[in-house]
């Protein structure tokens, strides 16, 4: 019932795509991003997901940018915690500060740190499916 919430969510993603910076295509990202390694005990790079960067403020949702171990940025992920999902919250408007997004992916996360509580990655691929291998290892 919750998954369904996210429906209206993601069928706007597409249209948000032309709003890409120049500024956040390649590694690092202009402030106020921070890499995530260096605000909590996270690893400079997660296999599946990339080289982190995030606005301090925006926690514990972001937008995170993922960036490949080229630089390049591959995705937009939005960290949304399961308790906000329910019909008192809304997540209107999530950016896609990568520009164009190819597709969508939405995960379950138990918790790890930095954003500790059970919540839900939808990740923002700017680039096409076998584009993700960039971060799979």
């Amino acid at each position: 019932m919750k998954m369904l919430l996210l429906i209206p969510l993601l069928t706007g993603f597409t249209s948000v795509g032309a709003i890409a910076a120049d500024g956040f295509r390649k590694s690092p990202p202009a402030a106020p991003y921070q890499q995530v390694s260096k605000l909590v005990k996270l690893p400079d790079f997660l296999p599946g997901m990339g080289q982190l960067f995030v606005d301090p403020t925006t926690l514990p949702a972001g937008p995170f940018l993922a960036y490949d171990h080229d630089g390049k940025l591959v995705s937009t992920i939005y960290m949304l915690p399961m308790r906000d999902l329910n019909p008192d919250k809304s997540f209107d408007n999530l950016a896609a500060p990568g520009g164009n997004v190819d597709h969508v992916d939405v995960h379950y996360n138990a918790g790890h740190p930095g954003v500790e509580e059970p919540h839900v990655h939808v990740v923002l691929w700017h680039v096409a499916a076998d584009g993700e291998a960039g971060v799979a290892k």
